[in-house]
């Protein structure tokens, strides 16, 4: 391994998103399983025609989101407690992930919209899958062996 550079990663499917990340991805390894959700107070109106502030980690995936629902929004990169936006009139609504919806609920904020579903993802740089392949397919190999015992454990469907 060069110094910076990494054979085989661990890393969210958020982070590979909003990086647009041009590594390999293998596997999903389906544990840390979340989802990005569109967020707000109840009075929120997400039809309305008034062009909105989006806080959130995510703008890249904010952008494509209301994009893809023809919406001409601003969007406020905010680090930190995201959820808090709407409640100081920071932003109209957030784009955020969640696992349960305990904080969204513990501030009184509601789903408006499920986006992407989040999990863990093994990705490999694009030289080592050339220079290491046999290996690196071992590997993937054993964790798909692994995922699938274990969701067979819990009853789950593997993807």
């Amino acid at each position: 391994m060069n110094a910076g550079v990494v054979d085989v990663g661990i890393v969210g499917s958020d982070i590979l998103e909003e990086q647009q990340n041009e590594q390999y991805e293998l596997l999903d390894l389906e544990v840390g399983k979340c989802q990005f959700v569109l967020a707000s107070t109840a009075v929120f109106d997400v039809n309305s025609p008034e062009r909105k502030i989006i806080g959130t980690k995510y703008p890249i995936i904010t952008k494509k989101y209301f994009e893809s629902l023809g919406q001409d929004v601003e969007i406020v990169k905010i680090e930190g407690s995201v959820e808090l936006a709407p409640l100081i009139g920071l932003a109209d609504a957030i784009v955020d992930i969640t696992e349960t919806g305990t904080t969204l609920r513990e501030n009184n904020l509601y789903v408006f919209d499920y986006l992407n579903k989040v999990s863990t993802r093994l990705v490999v740089n694009r030289m080592s899958l050339k220079q290491h392949s046999q290996e690196i397919f071992t590997l993937v190999d054993n964790l798909k062996k692994a995922v699938f015992e274990k969701n067979e454990v819990r009853g789950e469907k593997t993807r």
